[in-house]
């Protein structure tokens, strides 16, 4: 097995825990700038409107530059780009990578150790999103944002269906038939065949652990009692016809949300801005609430996709000051105040007092009737599943997942075949990529 499998197998994630957030550095870099001006720096993100805080940082000091190359995102854009880059010795020195890429980015031999310039600023960030940048004991990425997820539910619709917002799935189940009677075309929700991540993260919030590791091999166990059991509770309600089913983010998708023939979303906390754009004559109709639990009192969370983080690439000429800026980027409080404005999602950062567009929001509590819908965003991400881990060769896992489950929804099969054949062609292509398979 190859020293970087290895590592990869050695991946640990921590408890989530409060803590204080402390003075982030403003950037003080020495470098090896000498008499030449500013040491420059490149940073690659997919993030739309991120040059605010690029803009916030440059002005902030002077001892480094950066300048921001707009990326596409994902493994066939700008993913590939950043490991063609590092592979021919010229890549950008800071990178947006998410926490579920960071495991092939390092098999890749394509990130640096800022352990050193970086670690002593730990204790500012949530620990599970902290750690989804550690292996072996060693700092890779400094972590930005993560999607905890949420609930987005039509508490007027509730009202009329004369039922209360459901804390656990089996009220959920109840508040599904009781929505389904109020009109012929009304649902609860869209089974979202197409978005593996939401499967992914409903399946995490229900107690799975589909990966894990042994020594130096990973444990796989996508299609274990906790996801079956998920998995099985969705196909009761397709087929009793309690859940549409379509695709999100589909024309159908986007019209159910505006007319009210889908009254929830769970969704990650993100998916906000995404709901106000969407349906901005349903503003004052909607809540947030946390997503309904398997067993009553409990207090588990998950993520939609994860979230992600500022890698140094390997090779980079600067990685101290690209390593600054990462901190800067995503700790500073004015820096992660644009992040959060902007829609990058739920900061990494642990205390979030500071952050000012978290603290009064008119445009965004007024569409939910006053709520401060971040109350219930920061409970979700501190009671995120600190024991789940990433796999390597994410994409193929969100790929197979997707095509099993449109394929049982086309056919009639069942979800949980789904699942099984989700599990086999895993643990095929992790051999096949010779990572080592339990």
């Amino acid at each position: 097995m190859s020293t970087r499998h290895s590592i990869l197998g050695r991946v640990a994630v921590v408890g989530v825990a409060s803590v204080g957030l402390a003075v982030a550095l403003a950037g003080c870099s020495t470098g090896d700038t000498g008499s030449e001006g500013p040491v420059e720096i490149t940073f690659q993100s997919w993030v739309p409107n991120i040059d605010q805080a690029v803009d916030a940082f440059n002005e902030s000091q002077d001892d480094i530059h950066v300048t921001l190359e707009t990326i596409t995102a994902g493994p066939d854009g700008g993913y590939a780009k950043m490991l063609s880059a590092v592979e021919a010795g010229n890549p950008a020195d800071v990178a947006q990578v998410g926490y579920t890429d960071l495991p092939d980015f390092l098999v890749a031999g394509a990130l640096e150790d800022i352990t050193s310039y970086v670690s002593d600023s730990e204790d500012l960030f949530t620990p599970w999103q902290w750690q989804s940048g550690v292996f072996d004991g060693k700092v890779y990425a400094v972590p930005q944002a993560s999607g905890p997820l949420v609930q987005f539910y039509r508490s007027d619709i509730f009202e009329e269906a004369g039922v209360a917002y459901p804390t656990t799935w089996d009220e959920y189940y109840e508040a599904a038939k009781a929505i389904r009677a109020t009109g012929s075309d009304r649902y609860i929700t869209a089974f979202a065949f197409n978005q593996a991540p939401w499967m992914v993260g409903l399946a995490q919030q229900g107690g799975a652990k589909w990966f894990d590791t042994a020594g130096d091999s990973w444990q796989v166990d996508i299609d274990g009692q906790d996801t079956l059991n998920v998995f099985a509770f969705w196909q009761k309600l397709i087929d009793e016809d309690l859940v549409k089913v379509e695709a999100d983010f589909s024309s159908e998708w986007n019209a159910d949300l505006q007319n009210g023939n889908i009254a929830t979303w769970i969704s990650g906390s993100w998916a906000d801005a995404i709901l106000r754009g969407t349906a901005p004559d349903t503003a004052g109709k909607w809540s947030v609430g946390a997503v309904p639990q398997w067993t009553a009192g409990e207090n588990a969370s998950a993520t939609w996709g994860g979230g992600s983080a500022s890698a140094v690439l390997k090779g980079s000429k600067h990685p101290k000051e690209a390593a600054e800026f990462a901190l800067y980027l995503n700790s500073n409080p004015d820096s992660v105040s644009i992040l959060t404005s902007i829609g990058a999602g739920w900061p990494a950062i642990s205390d979030i007092s500071e952050i000012a567009s978290l603290q009064d929001d008119p445009t965004v509590f007024d569409f939910y009737g006053g709520q401060n819908i971040w109350e219930v965003a920061a409970a979700s991400d501190a009671a995120v599943d600190n024991s789940w881990r990433f796999p390597p060769l994410w994409s193929t896992l969100t790929s197979s997942l997707t095509d099993n489950v449109k394929s049982a929804i086309d056919s009639g099969t069942s979800l949980t075949d789904a699942v099984a054949q989700t599990q086999s062609d895993m643990v095929d292509a992790m051999t096949q990529k010779g990572i080592s398979v339990e």
